[in-house]
């Protein structure tokens, strides 16, 4: 698959409109609502969502728009999708961390084109294209494949860097599985959200497992993550599809993925 420059250019576009927002209300008294699922969300993760959508509608009216905040719109054409998280770590955000993102990603025909990671506090914006690399990309001028960055290529589990959000996000069947995981690795860190794919990419970190997950959280991770070298699956090894919701395994090269699912598989 092939990405133009023109659709290349037009989602830093909306990765610049989302930064744009965030940077005006990071660090603000905003009052932090809850939706289903007790999950948190404000004012800025949907204003942030509209606006991207409103800027996909105008230049690409036939294309699909599936997003955290609003319902799926389907578009004429069903080759071309945008998937939108507005502001992943939405706690992270109303807590004042920098490591909140926004998540844009671009698929045809259901597999995953382009995928961006920005953090608009650091500036640095993650981006992948499948089968062509990955890339650090930095202000003031977010310039085509600037930096090419690289998943590790340890192999060694006694050497693994594990990663995950909050041991709160697991049931007590997975964070057993987890945790067999974790005794088995070298360090195990906390905290990220979406943030710690794109140091899983960039080669700081070689295992993120996690759980309660939906497509809009993981669509964008996975251009980036592969073409970096990673491996990104269901914790079976299975696809991650836009019907996904649940586990997702990133580990930073195939060898290593294969030695973690034989890990979190066989728990006794």
């Amino acid at each position: 698959m092939q990405l133009n420059d023109e659709l290349y250019l037009f989602a830093n576009l909306l990765a610049d409109s989302a930064a744009s927002i965030s940077r005006r209300y990071f660090r603000q008294n905003l009052v932090i609502d809850l939706k289903t699922g007790n999950f948190p969300v404000t004012k800025v993760d949907l204003e942030i969502e509209s606006t991207l959508r409103q800027m996909i509608k105008a230049s690409y009216p036939g294309h699909t728009i599936i997003g955290e905040e609003y319902a799926t719109q389907a578009g004429s054409s069903e080759e071309y999708a945008w998937v939108i998280d507005p502001i992943d770590g939405t706690i992270a955000f109303t807590t004042g961390k920098p490591t909140f993102t926004t998540l844009i990603a671009l698929t045809k025909n259901d597999k995953p084109l382009l995928g961006i990671i920005d953090q608009p506090i650091s500036g640095e914006r993650f981006i992948g294209i499948t089968d062509i690399g990955s890339y650090l990309s930095l202000p003031p001028k977010h310039e085509f494949r600037a930096k090419p960055i690289y998943a590790s290529k340890i192999i060694d589990m006694a050497s693994v860097r594990l990663n995950a959000t909050t041991p709160d996000m697991f049931t007590a069947d997975e964070l057993i599985r987890f945790n067999h995981l974790k005794s088995r690795v070298r360090v195990c860190s906390w905290g990220g959200d979406a943030y710690a794919y794109a140091l899983l990419a960039s080669g700081h970190i070689d295992v993120i497992m996690e759980s309660q997950l939906q497509y809009y959280d993981v669509a964008a991770l996975m251009p980036i993550i592969t073409a970096s070298g990673g491996v990104i699956t269901t914790w079976d090894g299975g696809p991650i599809t836009s019907g996904f919701s649940g586990q997702c395994l990133a580990s930073s090269n195939i060898e290593l993925h294969n030695k973690v699912l034989n890990v979190i598989v066989n728990v006794n």
